[in-house]
């Protein structure tokens, strides 16, 4: 039986000061979580260490936002799995629609990304998502499945036990839009079937797929209602404790 992921992607928000007052209130206030529920943050890189600190022995696990594809070297401005590994991250966030669109980073480097951080023992959330145009056009479908079949290349249906997929809509993302609870399991049961055609069965009815895009405590309830919605990744809301600990105990 597949388990629930909620996830909170600061992005570039909070100092390390503040990340470790926050992180200090939330350990506290999400003591009592569903058992089948697994909660990650997600911090800038300056807080990581910190943070990493003060949920030790919680059960918040640390996430990163970003990584590079690298063993060591001279990558200026980059972080390697090993410096992360090192203090206690344990998922790495690939693919986000910020780095695809900001950053340019398409299917191929994120494909390499999956793989190195899958062979470095670190779980990836891989996102994927459409453009407004694109689902306007009725590409949705079109697009996430190219983008899931391109980032899945070469990886192992052993290695999908420790991977994650996030789909987020480009349009929903700090928009304060959210796609409704059917767009969104339509997508999500897609994403699955996918899953299957690439592995089998098996593999696809325990992989764990989230949603993301302005997921807020009033539309938790909803999306996390369908069922092939297997958690959250959460910009906005989960950057302030009250909000996300409504998030993390979502009512099925």
């Amino acid at each position: 039986m597949r388990r629930y992921l909620i996830a909170g992607n600061w992005k570039m928000n909070n100092t390390p000061s503040e990340a470790k007052k926050f992180a200090k209130e939330l350990v506290n206030s999400i003591k009592d979580v569903a058992s089948d529920v697994d909660v990650m943050i997600a911090p800038p890189f300056t807080a990581l260490e910190g943070v990493s600190e003060i949920i030790k022995g919680s059960i918040i696990k640390l996430g990163a936002q970003n990584v590079n594809d690298n063993e060591k070297g001279a990558f200026t401005g980059e972080v390697s799995c090993d410096m992360l590994l090192d203090i206690g991250v344990s998922y790495a966030i690939i693919g986000h629609s910020e780095r695809r669109s900001i950053y340019k980073e398409n299917d191929e480097l994120i494909n390499k990304k999956i793989l190195f951080v899958l062979k470095k023992g670190l779980k990836p959330v891989f996102c994927v998502g459409e453009l407004l145009s694109e689902r306007e056009a009725g590409k949705t479908n079109e697009v996430v499945k190219r983008q899931v079949i391109e980032g899945l290349k070469n990886v192992t249906a052993d290695d999908m036990k420790n991977l994650v997929i996030a789909y987020e809509p480009v349009w929903a993302i700090g928009t304060g839009k959210v796609a409704t609870p059917e767009q969104a399991e339509e997508v999500h049961a897609m994403i699955r079937e996918t899953v299957k055609g690439l592995y089998d069965a098996s593999t696809a009815d325990n992989l764990t797929i989230q949603y993301g895009g302005s997921v807020t405590p009033d539309s938790v309830d909803g999306l996390m209602a369908k069922p092939n919605i297997d958690g959250a990744l959460v910009g906005g809301a989960s950057l302030k404790v009250d909000s996300f600990t409504r998030i993390v105990k979502f009512q099925k």
